[in-house]
């Protein structure tokens, strides 16, 4: 029981960490996806405006164009939502810059101004769980729009050409759909299979076996969320769900799980042939009621008030600071240190490692190709396209691979408008970006999260009430089938909840020592507890028996 307050170990030595910040990854399972949509996302736009002999509009056009990068982890009928709120979320911020852009030229204004949007696009991405480039590219947009020369006569049409360009973005993002309708949820529950396979593989006591439940339960917490989602119950949903369920089996009971068919499972969800009929006992088969234990955006937002304080901070203190060096172009240094927060300190430390370093050799990058974008606008528009798609084939390998393309992308941008020196943009870029990431981090570790402790421990009561509510029922003679089904879902949202909250707090400074031994007594118990209930619902064999009874219906 995790009631029994073991004494609290010491606080951990906290170190910034350096192995392995830089070392590269497999790519994302669907790296092409975001590669190709933005892609063809920007070129009919950007090509048009060549045509028209209009380049200089670009920043408009690809400020739509991006949105393209975002959501391609949903089903469609989530994904037609989610796109839309990205799309007024990126005129609302561009309309709020130019605004500001066609009202003052006070650079300190501008900045500041930068740095309000910029912590509230980080808070509300985080919170709506958008998912990757997540705040980024939507600061990248606002905070350039803010120096742009901008009257207010010409604000209107510019936002035109961001709408126009944002809804083709979510035309592509949405064709896909035509070919697979279902293929984010088969992904989403192929890649619950795959991690359940993987710590049945440890049969639960192996080495790594604590990383691999986390992973699995994480996984198949994601399969959930990607299923309720799809709206109505279909035919291939209900089949999707019964593989869900048997990977939380194998998580319960890893010992007694066959990792082998998990996998051939999985690779049957590729492509679009039928989905694979996974028996069940037939009372689980008729209450899979995909518990939607998820919190409420209200929730969730509470939680990030130090994340929004060390963005809007650390963004306006560095653009002050390139700004007091005489920068020009003191947004570099905005978006620097806003791409750099992550969900604690360790983390913010990586990231701004991995952007400095990506910075750095990307604009060495552009030494070697500015020559070649120079000789004619089409070049460059190509150039462009070239560097957003190597962006999204690398970035998904680690983030500095992907600023390596990044960065040149950027540089070039600014030449829609008419050339620029090559020398000043490569100096001001690495000056902004190493200002940048050093304001930035100071800014995280000055705005501390004391209330990760506080959090861990309402954790680890929510995971507590949730076992004990699933105990309960266990312990009934004839427990309600729905009931059963619904707690067992429930404590394992709260597992994975207390897992994913306890990590976040081990990278936070200047907290108390976390309860790391109550934490680790609770999953044991917890996991327990699922094993006992998957038992119980006819899910796992009966100790002793060897079988179960199951109902192979489609």
């Amino acid at each position: 029981m995790s009631s029994a307050n073991p004494t609290p170990a010491s606080p951990p030595a906290r170190r910034l960490p350096l192995a392995g910040v830089l070392r590269v990854g497999r790519p994302s399972e669907i790296w092409f996806k975001p590669a190709l949509s933005v892609v063809v996302s920007i070129a009919p736009p950007n090509l048009t405006l060549l045509a028209l002999g209009r380049l200089d509009l670009a920043m408009y056009t690809m400020a739509g164009s991006l949105c393209a990068l975002y959501a391609h982890n949903r089903p469609y009928a989530a994904r037609a939502g989610a796109l839309v709120w990205v799309v007024l979320g990126m005129l609302g911020g561009l309309a709020v810059a130019l605004v500001a852009a066609s009202l003052t030229g006070s650079a300190v204004v501008l900045v500041t101004v930068g740095a309000l949007l910029a912590a509230a696009q980080k808070v509300l991405c985080d919170a709506t769980r958008v998912g990757p480039p997540g705040n980024v590219v939507l600061t990248f947009v606002s905070s350039a729009s803010l120096f742009a020369p901008q009257t207010l006569a010409q604000v209107p049409g510019h936002l035109a050409l961001a709408a126009a360009t944002g809804a083709w973005a979510w035309l592509v993002c949405m064709a896909p759909a035509l070919v697979r309708p279902h293929g984010p949820e088969r992904r989403a529950t192929a890649g619950a299979l795959r991690a359940a396979a993987a710590y049945a593989d440890t049969g639960g006591t192996g080495e790594g076996h604590a990383r691999a439940r986390a992973a699995g339960y994480a996984a198949v917490q994601a399969a959930w969320q990607s299923l309720l989602s799809t709206g109505a119950p279909s035919r291939t949903r209900r089949a999707l769900e019964r593989l869900v369920v048997r990977a939380e089996v194998a998580l319960a009971a890893p010992a007694e799980s066959d990792a082998g068919r998990l996998r051939a499972w999985a690779r049957a969800l590729r492509g679009t042939g039928p989905v694979p009929q996974a028996g069940l006992p037939r009372a689980a088969a008729d209450e899979l009621l995909g518990v939607d234990a998820a919190r409420s955006l209200w929730t969730r937002l509470g939680p990030l008030t130090p994340l929004a304080v060390r963005t809007a901070l650390g963004c306006a203190l560095a653009g002050y600071a390139s700004l007091a060096l005489g920068i020009g172009r003191p947004y570099w240094a905005l978006v620097t240190a806003a791409s750099l927060y992550q969900a604690n300190i360790a983390l913010t430390w990586s990231r701004a490692v991995q952007r400095v370093v990506g910075n750095v050799v990307g604009v060495l990058v552009f030494a070697a190709v500015a020559p070649l974008a120079h000789l004619d606008q089409a070049v460059l528009v190509l150039c462009c396209l070239a560097f957003s798609f190597g962006a999204e084939v690398l970035i998904s390998r680690n983030y500095w691979l992907g600023s390596v393309c990044v960065t040149p992308m950027a540089l070039l941008i600014t030449e829609f408008a008419g050339s620029q020196q090559p020398g000043e943009l490569m100096t001001e870029r690495v000056v902004d970006t190493v200002v940048g990431a050093l304001v930035g981090f100071v800014a995280a570790v000055a705005v501390t999260n004391r209330r990760a402790g506080d959090r861990v421990e309402g954790a680890l009561v929510t995971a507590d009430r949730a076992r004990e509510h699933a105990a309960r029922l266990l312990a009934e003679p004839d427990p309600d089938a729905a009931a059963l089904e619904s707690a067992r879902r429930g404590l394992a949202v709260a597992l994975v909840d207390l897992r994913a909250t306890a990590d976040a707090a081990a990278g936070e400074w200047w907290q108390r020592a976390l309860p790391q031994e109550r934490v680790v007594l609770a999953e044991q118990s917890g996991h327990r507890t699922l094993a006992a209930t998957a038992r119980r619902q006819g899910l796992l064999p009966e100790r002793g028996t060897g079988t179960e009874t199951e109902d192979a219906r489609p």
